[in-house]
């Protein structure tokens, strides 16, 4: 692991340990599982294709079904590399003291906790990251639709989903999102572009994140909501950077919905349960302990949830008022036609603005 403000060796030790072990880890269905994820996002990739015109640029998607360490282990490299602009300018503050050295190792704690308590909870996740550097990541390990497997059997067995049904749904939601990224050429480096400016224009000054806490706080006591609008890092935002969230919270909110609109329509005649497996998922964060809603909220996890219901609005509303699927199509077309946050909450904007647009180029 590199030299940092964070400490991402025991990151990873702190997360394998607080995921624990899910006793499917250790079942013999899971052996079961990589041909069936195999089969599923295989079958998966053409069902997408078929529903959206979308197909990737980058070769036939490949899965890989881990356990929550496995898991945790590709994200903390996923993570080491993402936030490389913004650790290397906060390592260059910190220096070398040993505050600095604890400051890294209760880092590394803190990032920990917070990825063993995700790898609880994902089941399956498509990793965008491509390196070029393969002494960063080999090319097998990138590209990835990632499947957590014990977390997968929990789910089955607990209410008694269908298994065959039960992963092709899953992957149509992952697959969607690697058709998005790799079946849309200029969509993947806008999206990073988008993260990479918002990390280099980030202060590293401990006063904005005591002084957010603190407004968070006085916001809660007068009964406001303060972490709606995506957790602390909005709130620790410049306004500069807040237009920049402002576009990724647009993008997401769009290429959720249309994950989730794509995932009902491609497995319409092939999964009769899905409605069940979207209500018990829908539930199961709905009844999430205090602590865990709370975390949620700080990391604006509940905004993220409420993108995908903003985002299949949009589109349901874009088709409606634009006389179907098609509608929607300017999308893809490149950022300009990309709609804001405030145009996903208003999508009769959007269109105005495309059919305003497209009459000047006409």
């Amino acid at each position: 692991m590199i030299d940092g403000p964070v400490d991402w060796g025991l990151a990873e030790r702190v997360a394998v340990r607080a995921a624990g072990r899910e006793p499917f880890s250790a079942s013999y269905l899971a052996h079961s599982l990589q041909a069936d994820f195999d089969e599923a996002t295989a079958q998966a990739e053409e069902l997408v294709a078929e529903a959206t015109g979308l197909r990737s640029l980058s070769g036939p998607a490949r899965a890989r079904v881990t356990d929550r360490a496995g898991w945790v282990h590709a994200n903390v490299n996923s993570f080491q590399r993402l936030l490389r602009p913004l650790t290397d300018k906060l390592g260059d503050r910190m220096g070398q003291s040993f505050a600095s050295g604890l400051t890294r190792r209760f880092a590394g704690a803190e990032v920990g906790m917070l990825l063993g308590w995700m790898s609880t909870r994902v089941l399956g996740q498509y990793d965008l990251l491509v390196v070029e550097d393969p002494a960063e990541a080999a090319p097998e390990d990138q590209d990835l639709v990632y499947y957590v497997g014990p977390n997968v059997l929990a789910l089955e067995k607990r209410f008694a989903f269908p298994p065959k049904e039960f992963r092709l749904w899953l992957a149509l939601h992952e697959v969607t999102h690697r058709a998005q990224f790799t079946g849309v050429p200029w969509l993947r480096q806008h999206y990073l572009g988008l993260v990479e400016q918002t990390l280099d224009s980030v202060d590293p000054d401990p006063k904005r994140f005591f002084d957010a806490l603190t407004k968070v706080l006085d916001d809660l006591r007068h009964g406001r909501k303060p972490l709606d609008d995506g957790g602390l890092a909005t709130l620790l935002a410049s306004p500069a950077q807040r237009e920049v969230l402002d576009k990724i919270g647009g993008l997401m909110s769009l290429l959720e919905g249309h994950g989730d609109v794509t995932m009902d329509r491609a497995g319409a005649d092939r999964i009769p349960s899905a409605h069940r497996f979207a209500r018990v998922l829908r539930e199961r964060r709905a009844n999430a302990n205090p602590a865990a809603k709370l975390l949620q909220r700080l990391l604006g996890i509940e905004a993220k949830i409420n993108q995908y219901a903003q985002g299949e609005a949009f589109i349901e509303e874009v088709e409606r008022l634009g006389g179907g699927p098609d509608a929607l199509d300017p999308v893809w077309r490149g950022a300009t036609w990309l709609p804001t946050l405030a145009e996903i909450k208003q999508p009769e904007e959007w269109l105005d603005r495309i059919r305003l647009s497209d009459e000047l180029v006409g």
